[in-house]
């Protein structure tokens, strides 16, 4: 048990028997009445975000997150293996919950896994990953002066929007979290 004002980012609360991951919090102290707790969750199964608000100093559970570095290791068409890197026992999750980790999942790249009582809730990647670039239309003379943008497949088959300067073979960084381009990648 926890109370409202040690409320953390990315901390899972049950709620009524549902797990709620912490998205944004924030103290309010009013000038007139209590001090509350404004706070947005999202489910760790459905992905829907509510705003919810608590009472400053209300209990709360908090539900234990266990959260492991794996390495993935394949899709076998139903399910995506992981291997704990320390004890090497191998998990498969499901496709709905690796979610949009798998656009930028490459075999042997290291995820964060959270389970709840051995249950999957979801897989944390890093905030960028660096990814080769298999098709996108070749570049013309110019091209670099202007900020338009064209697609461009990523090696693990993800189409993103690339500058028209970049070309096919060149390795380039992106944004996890919305899939946008964010730099080349010096070789």
């Amino acid at each position: 048990m926890a109370t409202t004002n040690d409320l953390k980012n990315g901390m899972v609360l049950n709620i009524d028997g549902q797990l709620w991951a912490v998205v944004e919090f924030q103290h309010v102290k009013p000038g007139k009445g209590p001090a509350f707790v404004r706070t947005k969750l999202k489910n760790v199964e459905s992905n829907k975000v509510v705003d919810k608000t608590f009472n400053a100093g209300t209990k709360v559970e908090t539900a234990t997150v266990d959260r492991r570095t794996m390495q993935y290791l394949y899709h076998d068409g139903t399910s995506y293996v992981f291997m704990d890197t320390g004890t090497y026992d191998q998990l498969e999750i499901a496709d709905e919950i690796v979610g949009s980790a798998k656009n930028f999942l490459l075999e042997n790249q290291e995820a964060i896994v959270a389970t709840n009582e051995r249950r999957v809730l979801f897989i944390e990647l890093p905030a960028s990953v660096e990814l080769e670039i298999t098709f996108t239309e070749p570049g013309v003379a110019g091209d670099s002066a202007t900020g338009r943008t064209k697609p461009a497949t990523l090696e693990t088959g993800h189409e993103i929007q690339v500058p028209l300067f970049i070309g096919q073979g060149e390795r380039v960084k992106v944004d996890t979290r919305d899939s946008s381009y964010l730099g080349r990648v010096k070789s």
